[in-house]
């Protein structure tokens, strides 16, 4: 896992404090989720005060004794505090659980939990062990000595903050406003009495985790959807989007034929005179990613088939094929396909479509592998970023360590070397098959072998507990070495958490519990039915999982940044997205919002996608992918495409922006003219945008904001709140 350099907690730039206001939602610690499948975690505290109810975890190996608030505890103690409210789904333990102090700089550490065992001593209350030490490696020097505050966090939901002493008692923390005691005696009260929810519990009962599901599931959410989901429930919904035809049958691919790989090139865009409006058009469309992004953006806009699309743009931030490298848009688009007809199928068939997709062999090398030339970039890449990972992990895809306490590298150099070597004498189907044609290089059918160039000596690869085809031997055909050497990979025991988590990043949650992993790995490995590495099942269980589900979720930790792509879809189709006119569709022509935002689509800059998964927000110990590409700039350009598309609109009539893009606020503006109050205008937008859970303290400060624009111009309101809540940091991040 690469860290930031050292000094990442001595100075926090404007960009950072943004980064952190962002996470920094009001949260009301302890207040009871609507959901009544979701029950809130208490932690324990003293009778008369909200200092934890604590002991030493060694101290109980002589037998029972009732848990008590210590003066202090030494770091690196390891202690048992006490939680209640709970209900565990079968096999969920320690590994469901977070537990993270806040000291009196109000910085914020995660600390381990090793253990979950029910209290021996009371009913419904469970003993959590924890090691009072930073988990993530930011806690560089002590904190200063005294209280720290102490939540716990479970399936996206916060306890209530107790304190705990760190080497000594007292100091200058307070409590949260409204905290109280939480003690013992009062245990059995906090007990909802529901029914522990299952991994096939969805909650499609509540409106709030429907317009959750959507902006997991689809590319925004909208009335119609909402109402389709009411009607028909989560599962059908899922049902229905597994099967349904793709791209939609209004927004098919752009057809886009080869040219020559020179743009100037008779076969190219040489045959139009310089300057003409044919040749500015034929290299926009062919040696550009223009159509491709504009048909992205329809679809995500208009199309029926969401989860596909959705799904299919995570797997392209995971294979990542860049337009920085690949010139040509119909290049693009085949590779595009293989992401799509894959999304829903099995991962080990994405594996070999996309080895052999052209993009990937030209952004990667893979194409220009020979034996005597051999190139490592591919063979490193599916190790690296799209198979294994760099370290072995767990089931639950934490890091495995060995005797020492270090991660437990997944392959050397020498197994890359290898790898190589299978991966050579792949090259363009320029003859013989569909899509071949003189002079153009074939970036639509399949690469395909060149048996004369490919290495034919003996290969190790990947070693494991049972590997798979760890040994080929000499003298292969290399298709078949290439289809030992996927099943090397796609039956190691990483891919399973690695992907799973990948994917879980991308719909729903930046930094998900290793439960949440372990759970979705399971069915990545077994479908139910004997089969592994099952898309669509891993996708199902990604949504319907206990820790995506629920109306609210309190844990501010819990969520992701909305990246430029989610952002702006989802308060374009919140607000029924149209032509500049607003007499018919926008022609998706929005690229130019999310580019300044960092992210051009297509044109990941590197291999390693817009952002890292592992990246950390700068000053904080939350891991936050998207907030890789978060700077002071992108943080305004973000408030500035809020401006853009509530207070005007992308103008059509142009060559390149033909019908232009604006928002339908016809409905808002009624409402803002139907209550001066402001109060119904709120309530929608409490219901598009942050599936009601807008705080108290958000709708206090916005609501006299709104209300200070005359009554007498209902469209100048409506603008003035959406502006306030697309900008805000509760909808920024998607929770």
């Amino acid at each position: 896992m690469i860290r930031p350099a050292s000094g990442r907690r001595r100075s926090i730039s404007i960009a950072a404090a943004v980064l952190i206001g962002l996470f920094a939602s009001v949260i009301s610690f302890g207040q009871v989720d609507p959901n009544p499948n979701s029950p809130v975690p208490v932690l324990l505290s003293q009778e008369d005060s909200t200092r934890a109810l604590a002991d030493y975890a060694e101290e109980r190996r002589g037998g029972r004794r009732q848990p008590f608030a210590e003066t202090a505890f030494p770091l690196n103690a390891k202690i048992n505090l006490y939680v209640t409210n709970i209900e565990l789904m079968e096999g969920e333990g320690a590994n469901a659980f977070r537990v993270y102090l806040e000291d009196s700089q109000k910085r914020q550490y995660r600390v381990p939990v090793v253990d979950l065992q029910p209290s021996e001593d009371q009913k419904g209350v469970y003993r959590v062990t924890v090691y009072l030490r930073d988990e993530l490696g930011f806690w560089e020097q002590p904190a200063a000595d005294g209280d720290v505050l102490v939540r716990l966090t479970w399936r996206g939901l916060s306890s209530n903050r107790v304190r705990l002493g760190l080497g000594k008692t007292g100091g200058d923390i307070k409590d949260d406003p409204g905290s109280q005691p939480m003690p013992l005696s009062r245990a059995a009260s906090f007990m909802t009495g529901a029914e522990p929810p299952t991994s096939e519990y969805v909650g499609y009962r509540w409106s709030g985790d429907r317009m959750r599901f959507l902006q997991q599931a689809t590319f925004g959410a909208n009335r119609s959807l909402d109402d389709r989901i009411r009607r028909i429930g989560l599962r059908t919904y899922l049902a229905e989007q597994f099967e349904a035809p793709y791209p939609s049958l209004a927004n098919p691919y752009p057809n886009v034929p080869l040219k020559h790989i020179d743009s100037n090139n008779t076969l190219g865009c040489g045959s139009f005179p310089d300057g003409t409006a044919e040749r500015r058009i034929c290299f926009r469309d062919h040696y550009n990613q223009y159509l491709l992004q504009n048909w992205f953006f329809k679809e995500a806009f208009y199309g029926e088939p969401q989860l596909r699309h959705r799904v299919s743009w995570a797997l392209g931030q995971i294979w990542v094929v860049s337009g920085v490298d690949t010139q040509q848009s119909s290049w693009m688009i085949a590779y595009h396909k293989v992401l799509s007809q894959h999304a829903f199928g099995n991962y080990r068939d994405l594996m070999r479509d996309m080895t052999l997709n052209p993009a990937m062999g030209n952004y990667l090398d893979m194409v220009r592998s020979t034996r005597n030339n051999p190139n490592e970039n591919y063979p490193r890449e599916i190790l690296q970023l799209f198979g294994v990972g760099l370290f072995m992990l767990n089931p639950d895809g934490t890091v495995m360590l060995d005797n020492n306490g270090e991660p437990i590298p997944t392959y050397s150099q020498t197994t890359v070397d290898n790898f190589t070597k299978v991966m050579t004498g792949w090259t363009f189907c320029n003859v013989g098959c569909p899509n071949s044609a003189p002079s153009i290089v074939n970036y639509k059918d399949p690469m395909i072998l060149n048996q004369n160039n490919h290495d034919i000596t003996a290969k190790t690869l990947l070693a494991y507990p049972n590997a798979v085809n760890q040994n080929i031997a000499a003298g292969l055909n290399g298709n078949t070495e290439l289809e030992l050497a996927l099943d090397n990979i796609f039956y190691h025991p990483n891919v399973g958490p690695f992907v799973s988590k990948l994917l879980i990043q991308h719909l729903v949650t930046s930094d998900p519990t290793p439960a949440y992993v372990g759970r979705v790995a399971a069915v990545f490995n077994n479908n139910g039915f004997g089969v592994r590495g099952d898309l669509k099942a891993t996708v199902k269980a990604i949504l319907l999982d206990p820790e995506a589900r629920g109306d609210v979720k309190t844990d501010p930790n819990f969520g992701k940044l909305r990246e430029p792509v989610q952002l702006v879809t989802n308060v374009l189709k919140a607000f029924d997205v149209k032509s500049a006119n607003l007499t018919q569709q926008s022609d998706g022509v929005v690229n130019a919002l999310t580019n300044p935002l960092g992210q051009n689509v297509f044109y990941s800059p590197t291999v390693f996608n817009y952002y890292p998964p592992d990246y950390t927000i700068p000053g904080t110990a939350l891991i936050g992918p998207e907030f890789g590409i978060m700077t002071t700039g992108t943080a305004i350009g973000r408030l500035n495409f809020a401006n853009t598309m509530v207070y005007n609109r992308i103008n059509g009539g142009t060559e390149n922006i033909p019908l232009g893009t604006s928002l339908d606020l016809t409905e808002m503006e009624a409402l803002a003219a139907a209550d001066p109050t402001g109060n119904l205008l709120l309530d929608e937008l409490n219901k598009r945008l942050l599936h009601y859970t807008m705080s108290p303290q958000m709708r206090a400060t916005i609501l006299p904001a709104v209300t200070a624009v005359s009554a007498a111009t209902p469209r100048a309101r409506a603008q003035a709140a959406i502006y306030l809540v697309a900008t805000s940091s509760q909808f920024q991040v998607q929770r």
